[in-house]
């Protein structure tokens, strides 16, 4: 490490914010990514900014709050939104992506930013110079570890999940139709590509749903337990497993994710639609489809058999399985300012989903924020409040 040059650790959505917009104010950025080195659960590859769970970054709409972050965000220069702009794909009033372009994109700006430079290794430490800690919820171990010294917590995660993606040449287009909730969107034909149900169909996959097997990780069913006996659930709420949303009720998918509002098959002779799974693009040639609001922790083999009860998917070919990982977080609330500045240390700052933040967008502004105050705090200046 040079002394003269701001850490950040994390590669991520929050890293390479953080690292543009300090870079951007003339600050010398290093960058560490584990990554491809030392792999996570999750990820895939080695790339920056690999978007692990949907391509969706939300609401694109302005009278919608991701919608409404988003154009703050790119009124306020940031790098992550513009790359999600350029790399976009159909998806009615969301901004999805391709999740590869984006990466690319993403990457290609930062390795080329004059005030970044990216080190292909692990931060075993907190660092004791100015820093930006932007790990991701799957920090790694000899990392959590320091940051539990810090902060003398050490039980603070959460369990997120990842939903299944097809290939397009095996949903059967004869059941399935195109269509976009109330037609929002940029394709005339519908961005979403839509597989109905009638209630029985319905009622039958639910139950499949419920009673299929699942993978058994200790550590997992021992937070379930303990979930249990407090009354609560160690899953982040806004990415569900379908499978523990449907245990809530008979119908919490049909007024869920797969809720029919908005949507009319083209067929004449269909039966009313009782429910609905839909399917996004996930890549630029619309090869892949991710299936919406499907993030499961069932056995593959499960997995293959459930969602084939789908009608249009009875064929399904998958590229990739839903599977489930563990994000680890702080309390942010006690140990950071609304600076992202740790209480104790002014240097040292955190950003991304380590905060304890929902969602892609909240991990892209942290990140922004971080950058800015960091990139001030050097420079002698006044830092923003979040």
């Amino acid at each position: 490490m040079h002394m003269d040059e701001l850490i950040v650790v994390g590669g991520g959505l929050a890293g390479c914010e953080a690292a543009w917009q300090a870079a951007q104010r003339r600050i010398k950025v290093a960058l560490f990514e584990m990554r491809p080195h030392l792999q996570t659960g999750a990820h895939r590859t080695g790339d920056l900014a690999e978007l692990v769970c949907s391509n969706s970054l939300g609401s694109n709409q302005l009278d919608r709050p991701s919608g409404l972050l988003k154009e703050e965000l790119r009124q306020m220069g940031s790098l992550l939104v513009a790359c999600a702009d350029q790399a976009a794909l159909p998806a009615g009033g969301a901004l999805a992506v391709d999740r590869d372009a984006f990466s690319k994109a993403v990457s290609h700006a930062i390795t080329n930013h004059p005030y970044i430079r990216v080190v292909r290794e692990e931060i075993q430490f907190i660092p004791n110079q100015p820093a930006i800690i932007a790990s991701g919820p799957l920090t790694s171990p000899n990392l959590t570890r320091s940051i539990q010294d810090l902060t003398g917590e050490n039980h603070l995660f959460f369990y997120d999940a990842i939903a299944p993606v097809v290939l397009a040449e095996s949903i059967d287009m004869n059941i399935a139709f195109r269509g976009s909730r109330y037609k929002i969107g940029t394709d005339v034909a519908g961005d979403y590509i839509n597989c109905p149900m009638d209630e029985s169909q319905y009622r039958a996959f639910v139950e499949s749903l419920v009673s299929a097997e699942r993978i058994q990780l200790r550590e997992f069913e021992s937070a379930i337990s303990q979930g249990v006996r407090t009354g609560m659930h160690p899953f982040f709420e806004g990415c569900l497993p379908i499978e523990i949303l449907a245990e809530r009720g008979p119908d919490s998918l049909a007024y869920g994710p797969m809720r029919p509002i908005g949507l009319r098959s083209p067929s004449k002779s269909a039966r009313r639609i009782y429910a609905v799974l839909q399917l996004r693009q996930d890549d630029l040639v619309a090869s892949l489809y991710n299936l919406v609001g499907c993030q499961t922790n069932l056995t593959y083999a499960e997995q293959r058999r459930v969602f084939r009860m789908v009608p249009g998917l009875e064929k399904a070919e998958f590229a990739r399985f839903g599977q489930m990982h563990r994000n680890t977080f702080i309390a942010s609330p006690r140990i950071l300012q609304p600076t992202l500045q740790t209480r104790e240390y002014p240097d040292l700052f955190f950003a991304g989903q380590l905060t304890g933040v929902e969602g892609y967008m909240g991990n892209i502004a942290t990140g922004l924020l971080a950058g800015i105050n960091a990139a001030n705090w050097l420079h002698g200046k006044p830092n923003h409040r979040g």
